[in-house]
């Protein structure tokens, strides 16, 4: 028997009976048709990416797609949850650290690091491109701005809010109301590039980089000790 037929018979073995995937090839196989469908949506905009075009770029069948999403607007939402967790992630991991006590840095740098990300990511042409696909479609489909919203902006706000409220306990920070400083604090440092990139705006790194260090030492100033 050939190398070639045993690696043949091995790859059907771990697949199992009926040829499935294995649970690995299942989430390389969805991560690569999220990915493809992000470039789409990136080029072609909601109304002009269909399953088909999907499909196709992905190299699998349109069963195949619909097997997992029940139509665009749910892979479009999947889309916009795996970029999401991604602009999440390092926010999630500070606070994470903080309440274990695992990070010395002090509150001052850690909003400096987090807003640094969160600009970073807004500007990138791919959360441009998604934020403005959720505007225009916002009045046909208001459950994709209720994700982005709810999941995105209010989830921030929350870990924004648990790290402050740590600061403060320790006596770094004055806050009374973490929640609502932290939704301050996002506005303070997101509030003028958002507004560029939903209309499409070319914006300058260097500006919103100012933007960025004078809105989060505009914040320390209202929540320092006395």
């Amino acid at each position: 028997m050939t190398n070639k037929r045993i690696e043949a018979l091995q790859r059907i073995s771990r697949r199992g009976i009926g040829g499935r995937p294995t649970r690995d090839e299942a989430v390389r196989r969805d991560a690569r048709l999220l990915d493809v469908t992000t470039n789409l949506f990136m080029e072609r905009g909601f109304e002009g990416t269909s399953i088909d075009a999907v499909a196709e770029a992905a190299g699998v069948s349109k069963p195949t797609v619909y097997a997992r999403y029940h139509d665009k607007r749910d892979l479009f939402a999947a889309v916009l949850r795996g970029r999401i967790r991604l602009w999440l992630a390092p926010l999630s991991a500070a606070a994470e650290a903080h309440a274990t006590g695992a990070n010395p840095k002090s509150t001052k740098t850690t909003l400096h690091e987090l807003s640094r990300h969160m600009l970073a990511y807004t500007l990138a042409p791919e959360a441009g491109a998604l934020q403005r696909i959720v505007s225009a479609q916002a009045v046909q489909f208001p459950e994709l701005a209720k994700l982005a919203h709810e999941e995105g902006w209010l989830r921030a706000v929350r870990g924004v809010a648990s790290l402050l409220r740590q600061s403060a306990a320790r006596g770094q920070i004055k806050v009374d109301d973490p929640e609502l400083a932290a939704d301050m604090f996002l506005n303070l440092v997101l509030g003028h590039c958002k507004h560029l990139v939903v209309y499409g705006v070319a914006a300058d790194p260097k500006i919103e980089e100012r933007y960025r260090k004078a809105a989060v030492d505009f914040f320390l100033i209202g929540v320092r000790t006395k």
